[in-house]
């Protein structure tokens, strides 16, 4: 090779990044030591991985879900493959120590959605650390924190009772549920949801240590789905019995529609909860083993759907129309009356945004069968109007609920949408 093609070559080389690759080859012709001197191996893997670490801890846009805006992240943003709910109690009185809290959780909370630690670390040793640390490294994983007030909160303890909205109670009883004190209410509730089960655990931890001499946990409920991972297409999720779960959801590509449905409107009777919207969540069990044990048509007469493609029966695809005067060729309904989806679709005036995780807690002891099932939670502008009124023609005559048992209940006025320089829960007071 004549000096002037080596010269060029080398001149290329220094022109583009420096592989392994290139310097192996450049300490094997004796390149590397008349270019860089002795020693400068190490330096050049050094900065290079210094290059890719500091790339690494950048959080990618896709990985950052912003905390502040017109309404809370969490409600129509496409759901993360984890949940980690808590219910808290507030234990002191006066809206001065709830303001106080709701102003440190969200600066906690918009640091948290940014990949951030709480707070700033002390130099003295001798102190516990402001962050509890397990998320250092960690991306924030499409972290969403949403907070929402009980019904319980809107007592004499607050001097808030005349801001209670009109239509915000507690749920009625409904037929066969079996409710357990310790998946029931709350004052403050808090979903948070991330695509990293370690990251939505530590804003929890993170909330809790910070509420400490103002609020105490009642209750925490961890969750999961199908991972990006598992299914790169996205498709509709599958409950513990098999089904797709959240294929009738209405458009949140919609503004119209999530007004008409989600959203709650200061014309509503409270003039504070326009933009945001009302939760109810039910901890509801799931009879695995029973279920386990029925034909494939039974399971799929009482959905309404086939459990491979998520289709109506008597249709070929997983969004068609459920058509609940399709007959068979002896002229029987293709979708039983009593099915789930024919008594939850209806005639269509009932809706509500649903955003429900499965759940495992191990076994129960008194029967010893799975503790596993489904985390319901749904969105909804009014709770009476669409969700109670959906839930009492379950509750009825479902064949579902042969095979599962409500146990847990909550509802929560979920906040609007907080603005730098404000706080969740401003509207409020």
């Amino acid at each position: 090779m004549s000096d002037r093609n080596k010269n060029s070559n080398d001149d290329s080389i220094m022109k583009k990044p420096m592989t392994r690759r290139d310097v192996l080859r450049l300490a094997g012709t004796g390149g590397l030591g008349l270019l860089l001197g002795g020693g400068a191996i190490g330096g050049l893997f050094t900065a290079e991985n210094n290059r890719k670490t500091e790339a690494a801890q950048a959080p990618a846009a896709e990985d950052h879900i912003p905390f502040y805006g017109k309404h809370q992240a969490g409600i129509i943003t496409p759901a993360q493959n984890f949940i980690c709910f808590a219910a808290f109690d507030v234990t002191g009185s006066g809206s001065h120590s709830l303001q106080k809290l709701f102003r440190t959780w969200t600066a906690a909370a918009a640091a948290m959605a940014e990949g951030k630690q709480v707070g700033e670390e002390s130099n003295n040793h001798n102190l516990p650390p402001v962050d509890t640390g397990e998320s250092v490294g960690l991306n924030p994983s499409r972290l969403t924190i949403t907070f929402g007030a009980g019904t319980s909160l809107f007592d004499d303890r607050f001097g808030l009772s005349s801001k209670r909205p009109p239509s915000f109670k507690e749920l009625p009883a409904f037929n066969g549920e079996q409710l357990e004190p310790q998946w029931c209410g709350g004052d403050i509730g808090v979903q948070v949801c991330a695509d990293d089960m370690q990251v939505a655990f530590h804003a929890v931890r993170n909330l809790a240590r910070m509420a400490r001499g103002t609020a105490v946990l009642r209750w925490v409920q961890e969750g999961f789905q199908r991972s990006a991972q598992a299914d790169p297409s996205g498709g509709t999720p599958r409950n513990l019995l098999g089904f797709k779960d959240g294929t009738g959801n209405p458009a949140v590509t919609s503004g119209q529609d999530m007004d008409k449905v989600v959203w709650a409107q200061g014309s509503d009777g409270a003039a504070w909860m326009g933009g945001g919207s009302y939760m109810a969540v039910r901890r509801i069990r799931m009879r695995i083993e029973i279920w386990d044990r029925s034909s494939l048509k039974d399971q799929e007469d009482t959905f309404g759907r086939y459990r491979a493609s998520g289709a109506p029966l008597g249709s070929k695809n997983e969004f068609d129309p459920v058509d609940l005067n399709a007959k068979d060729e002896k002229g029987n309904p293709h979708i039983p009356a009593d099915s789930h989806v024919a008594l939850a679709r209806g005639d269509g005036s009932l809706q509500m945004l649903r955003r429900s995780y499965s759940y495992s807690g191990g076994i129960d002891l008194k029967t010893g069968q799975l503790d596993a099932g489904l985390l319901f939670i749904s969105y909804q502008r009014d709770l009476i109007r669409q969700f109670v009124a959906m839930q009492q023609k379950l509750a009825k005559s479902d064949r579902l609920n042969e095979y599962i048992l409500h146990v847990g209940s909550a509802v929560f006025a979920c906040f609007p949408g907080a603005s730098k320089g404000g706080y969740i829960g401003d509207t409020l007071f």
